[in-house]
C-alpha cells in the first residue's frame, strides 16, 4: 500500500492530520504507541478544531522532535533538532502560504469543512515526506 493509500484508510477510520503523521511515524519505525496518537489529537483540526494552525505543521514539528528532542532529565536534544524544526516549519510556510494563502486550517480550507477532503491527504502525505527527508538529511534516519 503506497503513503497516499495508507492516509486515506486511517482518515477512514477517523484519525485526523496530526495523529496520521503519528501513525505513519510509529509504523515507519515498528512501534505501536496509542497513548502519543491520542495525544496527537489535541493538534487536529487547526489546535483543537478551532482552525488555527496546520495539524501537518504542528505533526510534523511533534514528529521532528519525536526523534531529536530532549526526552530525559539527563538527556540533550540532538544538535540538529532546532535545524530540523526550523527547516521544516519555514517550508511548511512558504508553500502553504504560496498555496492557500497561510499556514491556519481556515486558511488552507477557506473554511469550508469538505475541502478537507480535497487537501489534508496530500498535505499529511506532503508534511510526512518533508520530515522524513530532512531526518534522512541529518543522519538520524
Amino acid at each position: 500500500m503506497d503513503l497516499f493509500d495508507r492516509i486515506m484508510e486511517l482518515s477512514q477510520y477517523g484519525y485526523f492530520c496530526s495523529q496520521i503523521i503519528a501513525i505513519l511515524m510509529l509504523e515507519m519505525t515498528g512501534e505501536e504507541n496509542p497513548g502519543l496518537v491520542k495525544a496527537m489529537g489535541g493538534l487536529d483540526g487547526g489546535v483543537g478544531y478551532t482552525q488555527g494552525c496546520c495539524g501537518c505543521m504542528t505533526g510534523g514539528a511533534c514528529m521532528l522532535s519525536y526523534f531529536t528532542g530532549k526526552g530525559e532529565e539527563t538527556g540533550f536534544e540532538a544538535p540538529c533538532h532546532k535545524p530540523a524544526m526550523a527547516e521544516f516549519t519555514r517550508w511548511f510556510e512558504e508553500e502553504m502560504t504560496a498555496e492557500y494563502g497561510g499556514i491556519d486550517c481556515r486558511d488552507i480550507t477557506g473554511g469550508n469543512p469538505a475541502k478537507r477532503v480535497e487537501y489534508c491527504p496530500q498535505l499529511i502525505a506532503a508534511s510526512f515526506e518533508k520530515c522524513v527527508e530532512i531526518l534522512q538529511n541529518q543522519g538520524v534516519l
